[in-house]
């Protein structure tokens, strides 16, 4: 990305023999079904109620998000048109799989200043009838390329990718919700150079692209983005431009978890991944840790990140999709 400019007991005295015994045995039968009606109620309270929604944001996990995040990471750099970024696509499309999500390449070409590249976008639906999905929810998976330094962005990247996958698993455990998303895994988010209108953001430029050119921009209600989400000192910083709604229900959702504390806005403009959809008219947020000092270093190694750190985001985003955007 690019930075612009939470059984009492009676007792009855004076009554015959008869009626003790009578006593007895009555009080025997409360107590015998005070006992089923404790037991009964038990049972009820143990259980999810039909109907009931289960909570997904308690299902996320920070430790299988990192575990995704090292995955990746051991895979080496990963530019665009490179093996490891194969490699790294093959993997997302077998969790994916596994999750029950069906994936599709958009494959692309495009020139850079290092003459053209192919580029694959992957595209995740999830199996099953149902209305077409009607929000995003994006990364990249790429990393920014280096001739003298080897970059394996952990945060900047992975870190992202991985809190997408581990939300492909617990969204699956609601397949109602789940048909309503749309997971996009961009290629090519990163700058050759430097970014402009032609360098960087390939794959959201080009996935954008072609739901204008398809008239089907209006098939979408809003999406988010997550880029640099690990950071073990965690600070999301909203871009100041973020559509106010949307802003204001991932504050909401922060709070309901007890952790707005990790929310804030950033003190400048942000391009990335989420800047053409807001240009086709699908109002984006971008959640991103933007103080995040081995940016765009060697330095961005997995030991910059914390199980917490992905929790606390996969968190609030699951409340957010399941609670507002979703429903």
């Amino acid at each position: 990305m690019f930075m612009a400019a939470a059984s009492p007991l009676f007792c009855h005295r004076g009554r015959t023999a008869r009626s003790t015994f009578v006593a007895i045995r009555f009080a025997g039968l409360l107590l015998a079904f005070g006992f089923f009606g404790a037991c009964d109620r038990a049972q009820t309270e143990t259980q999810p109620q039909r109907g009931a929604q289960k909570k997904i944001w308690e299902e996320f996990s920070g430790e299988k998000t990192l575990a995704h995040v090292q995955a990746m990471v051991d895979l080496g750099p990963r530019p665009p048109g490179t093996e490891a970024i194969e490699k790294t696509r093959r993997y997302l499309t077998k969790q994916l799989e596994l999750f029950g999500w069906k994936v599709t390449r958009q494959v692309f070409t495009d020139d850079t200043p290092r003459g053209k590249i192919e580029f694959v976008n992957l595209i995740a639906t999830f199996a099953g009838k149902g209305n077409a999905p009607s929000f995003l929810i994006c990364s990249h998976y790429d990393t920014k390329i280096f001739d003298t330094a080897r970059f394996v962005g952990a945060n900047d990247g992975g870190s992202s990718t991985g809190v997408l996958l581990e939300l492909a698993r617990v969204l699956a455990q609601l397949p109602d919700l789940a048909r309503r998303a749309e997971l996009v895994f961009f290629d090519g988010e990163e700058a050759y150079e430097a970014f402009s209108e032609t360098d960087g953001l390939y794959g959201s430029r080009y996935f954008a692209g072609q739901l204008a050119a398809q008239d089907k921009t209006k098939q979408y209600r809003g999406g988010i983005l997550f880029d640099m989400v690990g950071d073990r000192s965690l600070n999301i910083t909203l871009p100041p431009d973020s559509p106010a709604e949307m802003a204001r229900d991932i504050f909401a959702s922060a709070e309901a978890l007890n952790l707005r504390k990790y929310f804030t806005y950033f003190d400048r403009d942000i391009t990335d991944d989420h800047t053409p959809l807001n240009a086709v008219g699908i109002p984006t947020i971008d959640l991103i840790d933007f103080d995040y000092p081995p940016w765009h270093t060697p330095d961005d190694t997995i030991d910059k990140l914390s199980a917490e750190s992905l929790r606390t985001v996969g968190a609030v985003a699951s409340y957010y999709l399941s609670e507002i955007a979703l429903k």
